[in-house]
């Protein structure tokens, strides 16, 4: 017979055949009673189902914080897809705007610009408009 404490609810001692105390140890599905009747089990440490339980939640945690990357890398993409947009679009402003003899620097027109932009690369503003 081993010492296996005293109850949790009534504290008297508890002994069980070491048999028993083996079994209950190692597993938290075996029972042992007091002489009142109280249930209960050895808890040392985590049980087989806690580590497994842990386990399931630590990857679960994993998982949430990959698709989190996931969602912020698409919505960098995303904004790094309409910046390219919007430099595509100050890009051919700045061409409409050479084309017609527009200076980019000081916005003046300059009629010899729009002449040899005219003569010179007539396809320049049907380029811009792609």
């Amino acid at each position: 017979m081993i010492d296996a404490g005293k109850c949790w609810k009534c504290k008297c001692q508890i002994w069980v055949p070491d048999e028993l105390y083996h079994a209950a140890k190692a597993s938290s599905a075996i029972s042992i009673f007091c002489g009142y009747g109280h249930s209960g089990v050895f808890r040392d440490g985590p049980t087989e189902v806690d580590k497994l339980r842990q386990e399931r939640d630590r990857l679960a945690q994993q998982i949430a914080y990959k698709d989190d990357r996931i969602k912020q890398l698409r919505e960098d993409a995303e904004a790094a897809g309409s910046r390219a947009a919007a430099a595509r679009g100050q890009v051919t402003k700045i061409k409409n705007r050479v084309g017609h003899g527009v200076c980019p620097c000081c916005n003046r027109t300059f009629s010899d610009l729009a002449r040899h932009m005219g003569t010179k690369h007539p396809t320049f503003t049907a380029e811009a408009a792609e």
